[in-house]
């Protein structure tokens, strides 16, 4: 029924199986009658696909390409009033916050440096507060989008999302554009961080290293006033594990621990120097992200989401050139 030549031409497809089997088996006839129906069944398949209408085949392309739908679509979108699902707390001021979205399959939809923007009105306030955020979880996860904020005293919005209990609503919308990211863009970039500031770079570090395309070296300067501030440190220490020539970071606390063997009181001009590629090298590209502080020190404030303002402080001292540096 199967002649021997047959036979002899299935035997590497006979190992391709069996590579991948759960159970052990024989070189007896079990995998010819496997090969011979999958060869029906691929022949079965053929005839199907090759008798079906254009509009058919169509049909089955776009089902098999089509792309998760997104939550978070921009334009004419109006507010979604997301529920809290889950409320973590992290630290004495730092809170994550998980949202559900609209659909269990759906995902946030949002590109690698992007914000989503935030609203609520107090009581009796006029106006309500607006306020962007990066989340911290993948923009890939089906389902749901996290939050970290950390809790200021005189910041309306982080002080009430710290008011947040499961089954209460936010209201949420986005993408908010920050810097057009594409794989390998920059051979080096240097992310220079402080407190909550940290949320856009962890987003750029997860968008960088989940790719297996983008082969972009990296350096994270984070400035806290504790240690017990240093947020995310658990995923930075994996990814400087896993990637041990293309990540470092760096870690500057102002109020350090006794053992503290990192480095202590503000992000200094001699720490960038020391550790940030130097502004002569090709294709390189400093983030800024932090309070007004740190800011000021590192790079001047910018004036708006659409104006970078002047490059000053520390990046400009040293040679950096304004469209060496984008402020978050």
């Amino acid at each position: 029924m199967f002649s021997r030549s047959a036979a002899r031409a299935a035997q590497p497809l006979k190992k391709h199986v069996r590579r991948y089997a759960t159970e052990a088996g024989g070189a007896g006839g079990n995998s010819t009658l496997l090969f011979v129906a999958g060869a029906a069944g691929l022949a079965g398949a053929g005839a199907w696909y090759f008798s079906r209408s254009p509009a058919a085949v169509a049909e089955v392309k776009k089902v098999v390409v089509a792309e998760p739908k997104k939550a978070f679509i921009g334009g004419e979108q109006g507010w979604l009033s997301l529920k809290v699902s889950e409320v973590e707390t992290i630290n004495h001021n730092t809170k994550r916050v998980r949202f559900e979205l609209p659909e269990s399959d759906q995902v946030s939809g949002l590109p690698v440096t992007s914000a989503i923007l935030t609203k609520f009105k107090a009581e009796g306030a006029e106006k309500a507060t607006l306020r962007p955020y990066t989340p911290t979880s993948d923009e890939d996860e089906q389902g749901f989008v996290d939050l970290v904020v950390k809790k200021y005293p005189d910041g309306p919005m982080s002080s009430h999302i710290h008011t947040l209990v499961p089954g209460q609503t936010l209201d949420i919308k986005g993408p908010l554009p920050k810097y057009e990211w594409s794989a390998n863009k920059h051979e080096h970039v240097a992310l220079v961080a402080g407190g909550s500031g940290i949320t856009p770079m962890y987003q750029l570090l997860r968008g960088i290293f989940k790719n297996p395309d983008d082969k972009t070296k990296v350096t994270l300067i984070f400035g806290n006033v504790t240690e017990e501030d240093i947020i995310l440190k658990n995923k930075f220490d994996e990814l400087e594990n896993t990637y041990p020539q293309r990540f470092r970071a760096f870690y500057v606390l102002d109020k350090p621990p006794a053992n503290w063997a990192g480095n202590s009181g503000f992000i200094t001009k001699d720490l960038l120097k020391t550790v940030l590629p130097e502004p002569k090298s090709d294709n390189i590209k400093v983030f800024v992200c932090g309070p007004p502080g740190l800011m000021n020190a590192i790079s001047g404030n910018k004036v708006s989401p659409k104006d970078q303002g002047e490059l000053t402080g520390a990046l400009k001292e040293l040679g950096y050139a304004p469209e060496q540096v984008f402020k978050f």
